[in-house]
């Protein structure tokens, strides 16, 4: 929500003013308060209505830009000042544009009365016709003896002036909501008499990852009707767990459990509660994985093989903290990286078809409440076409997280840009979706690294994944530093990451994020990349050459200078035997050539962010004052639980926990729900193009019978009885890359594979995508599906190595 504040004098020091300060602070999570001066404003003059003034049109701009107007108002002669009186001429002079627009008013005055006749007569100001605003009644915020009301830092002093403030707050935020004003992306409140439904479910869930796809099973076991809506087209939803390592969070022991994970959250407070919930789940994490996922948990603490891959580090990420020895992982197989918990997940889904439709391609664009602030639905863009789409008895957000929304990368997170290595398709919508029914945020400044160095990548270009690069042989060991954004260090390359996490004075953060940090080295570090194979770079495509390190700073944006002086401290510390700037061991430190130098741009990854609406140990969403949010659940990482220091295997545990909770109180039949009525028959006719459910609602306790099923399916697949073949074609199938089936079609004769077209897949569009267009002519030209994979796409390359071994096998004879 976008919120104008207008301050209402030209004074330098202005109490109003501080007022405003102190409001846009407390509420950022809730919407964006800008600021608006009118000092600089000529007095209103009907002569320049012809030409207004350039500080005119803006004011004007801004006022019309914005969901709502606060107006912070001293008291002069009880009155307005004329700065202000003179603002709104300008106004409504020509374009009207406080017309209809919803208004706040507050007010701070030295004396007792708070501003209170300044206040009146402002409302019949905005009142007049012209003006035409609509002026949000009642809750008169009037702050007197304003000279002592602030302390220091500029906040309110007193608990009950700033409760009262937080209601009167919530109140303009759900006043703007009624009247219908509010931007387009904020008119989702249809709270109106009147809602034309398009289709109803006992519960809808939003985001077909691991949380949502959780959320959707217990649900639909509960005896709910669901709707499962994803905004990735088919074949690509799964959310960051598709992508993750799908290592789950397990312990062994409650208490000793506990205490680890409240060390890697200090210094912050949170919930006993809600660490209790989170706790108790991973403890009995092993017996959930036997029951709810029929798989016998493979553990990565007792059973896994490190030759083949070194865990020990991760399964105990902080080793130093108490009860980290009870931490664990579990898989649903011996192996990792290949998306087989997230078909686990799926699966549990698609076996479910009777009770939950799937939407694909249909982002969720606002949630529906009803007028005493109830969640009843949700309006889903789906097939081109906005739905209203009603939930009786909940709706789950298990949107993930906002790892591809620039802007709330920059507000939240205070980085210009990040390498998003997961789904492409988090893009924060949860968080718009909690802001527009006035939930609590939390954890908005928590996100997850990983890869080279404290969590590097190659640098991407704006709207693609990154590569998630965990080995490059002699990055942090030689002739080679990091230089940040002007040409200095600015960490130990030398130091392991904890998910992008590296000591930091006692504790483990991840470093600020540069905006073009580079790798730095010389000929003989290159030398050194060279003939040891980095997998999935080509060095020549990403170097850049210059004959000295200030030339080579001209090309990367750093400051010749910086970087110089950096070269040459680098030099002294080797002399000295100690790296007096950031500790890294003199023994990985080698002397650089005399040229000539290299770079590589960097970039910092981001496996997913944690922030998002707060929720309780039954998963409800609150509001500010820590209430829930009726009917509102959640799921994830979206508003996740994990802040500060993060373990490995955490979020997809908090998935599955919370997953489970929210799933089955949202399926709970909600008593007394003032649902806004239904403007079309009871009995709705099932939609073959939307897969909206028939249901006939029960009047008596808003429950519906369900008598006919989606015609969209969780999980549509071609029969391989389908696909045409011809005179030595084959079909060969594998269930195993990193999406749905992929089935491939081989033409196999004298004794060789003539063609291979695959004919389903719905494998990542980067490296896997990539693997799927080479592979196919290297297995015709070497006559064996045994050729090398695709670096970075192994599970993919594997799955198509498989299905056209199968169709090969066929083709022989040997099935």
């Amino acid at each position: 929500m976008k919120l104008l504040a207008i301050v209402g004098n030209n004074a330098r020091v202005s109490y109003n003013r501080k007022l405003l300060a102190y409001m846009q602070q407390r509420y950022a999570n809730q919407a964006t308060i800008e600021c608006q001066e009118i000092r600089d404003l000529p007095l209103f003059n009907e002569d320049l209505l012809h030409q207004f003034p350039t500080s005119v049109k803006t004011l004007i701009a801004n006022v019309e830009a914005a969901d709502g107007i606060i107006i912070a108002t001293p008291e002069y002669d009880h009155s307005m000042t004329a700065s202000l009186k003179s603002a709104i001429e300008w106004l409504s002079s020509s374009y009207h544009s406080l017309a209809g627009k919803p208004v706040m008013i507050v007010g701070a005055s030295y004396g007792m009365q708070g501003t209170v006749r300044a206040q009146m007569d402002l409302r019949h100001v905005l009142d007049a016709p012209g003006v035409d605003a609509f002026v949000m009644p009642g809750c008169e915020f009037m702050l007197p003896n304003c000279q002592a009301a602030f302390d220091k830092q500029g906040a309110l002093t007193d608990a009950k002036t700033v409760k009262f403030l937080d209601q009167c707050f919530k109140k303009f935020q759900a006043f703007i909501r009624m009247i219908g004003h509010a931007s387009k992306e904020e008119k989702h409140m249809s709270q109106v008499k009147t809602i034309n439904w398009d289709a109803t479910y006992d519960v809808v869930v939003l985001g077909f990852g691991g949380a949502g796809a959780t959320a959707a099973r217990f649900a639909a076991d509960a005896g709910a009707k669901v709707l499962l809506a994803d905004s990735a087209p088919e074949g690509h939803e799964g959310g960051n767990t598709r992508y993750a390592g799908q290592l789950v969070g397990s312990g062994e022991d409650f208490d000793r459990l506990k205490a680890y994970y409240k060390k890697m959250s200090e210094p912050m407070d949170l919930d006993e509660d809600m660490i209790d919930t989170y706790v108790d789940g991973m403890v009995h994490m092993r017996d959930y994985m036997k029951r709810y996922l029929g798989v016998e948990p493979f553990s990565v603490a007792h059973d896994w093989d490190n030759s083949k891959g070194d865990l020990s580090g991760m399964v105990h990420e902080f080793p130093e903290y108490p009860g980290s020895d009870a931490y664990d992982m579990l898989l649903v197989h011996d192996g990792l990286l290949d998306a087989q918990l997230w078909k686990v997940l799926k699966k549990q889904v698609t076996d479910r078809a009777q009770a939950i439709d799937v939407w694909y391609s249909s982002p969720v664009e606002h949630l529906l409440q009803a007028e005493d602030g109830t969640v009843i639905g949700a309006q889903i863009e789906n097939d081109h076409i906005l739905k209203n789409i009603r939930a009786v008895n909940g709706v789950v957000l298990a949107t993930g997280g906002f790892e591809n929304n620039r802007k709330m990368v920059q507000d939240y997170l205070g980085a210009a840009h990040l390498a998003p290595v997961g789904s492409m398709y988090n893009k924060g919508i949860g968080v718009k979706l909690g802001e527009e029914v006035g939930a609590q945020m939390w954890h908005m400044q928590n996100y997850e690294s990983l890869g080279l160095l404290h969590g590097m990548t190659i640098a991407t270009k704006p709207g693609e994944r990154g590569r998630l690069l965990q080995g490059w042989p002699h990055m942090a060991d030689g002739s080679v530093f990091v230089a940040g954004d002007d040409g200095s260090r600015y960490f130990n390359e030398a130091e392991a990451n904890r998910h992008g996490h590296i000591y930091y004075h006692g504790d483990w953060k991840v470093p600020v994020a540069n905006d073009h940090p580079h790798l730095i080295f010389d000929a003989t570090q290159l030398a050194e990349f060279q003939q040891a194979g980095v997998t999935g770079v080509d060095l020549d495509a990403v170097t850049i050459k210059a004959d000295s390190l200030a030339d080579l700073a001209k090309l990367i944006g750093a400051d010749p200078k910086i970087l110089t002086k950096t070269g040459e401290n680098f030099a002294r510390f080797i002399e000295l035997g100690e790296d007096y700037a950031y500790g890294r061991d003199p023994k990985t430190m080698r002397a650089f050539d005399d040229g000539p130098y290299y770079a590589i741009a960097l970039e910092q990854v981001m496996l997913n962010t944690q922030g998002g609406p707060q929720r309780n140990t039954r998963a409800e969403v609150l509001d500010p004052d820590n209430q829930p949010i009726p009917n509102l659940y959640s799921a994830g990482e979206l508003g996740g639980i994990n802040v500060n220091n993060y373990q490995g295997g955490n979020n997809l545990a908090e998935c599955l926990i919370w997953g489970k909770i929210a799933g089955e109180n949202a399926a709970r039949p909600k008593g007394g729900v003032k649902a806004a009525p239904v403007s079309q028959p009871a009995a709705t006719t099932p939609d073959a193009s939307t897969g909206a459910s028939e249901q006939q609602a029960d009047a008596s306790t808003g429950a519906s019978e369900h008598q006919a099923t989606s015609s969209v399916t969780a999980y549509s697949q071609t029969p391989t009885a389908d696909y045409p073949v011809g005179p030595d074609q084959y079909i060969g199938v594998s269930d195993n890359g990193m999406g749905d089936r992929l089935v491939v079609r081989v033409t196999y004769k004298d004794d060789k594979i003539q063609n291979v077209e695959v004919m389903q897949q719905s494998e990542s569009g980067d490296v896997g995508l990539k693997a799927i267009h080479e592979l196919p002519a290297k297995m015709v030209a070497a006559n064996t599906p045994e050729v090398d994979a695709v670096s970075g796409a192994s599970v993919t390359s594997n799955a198509l190595k498989e299905a056209v071994a199968q169709a090969v096998a066929k083709a022989k004879g040997e099935q």
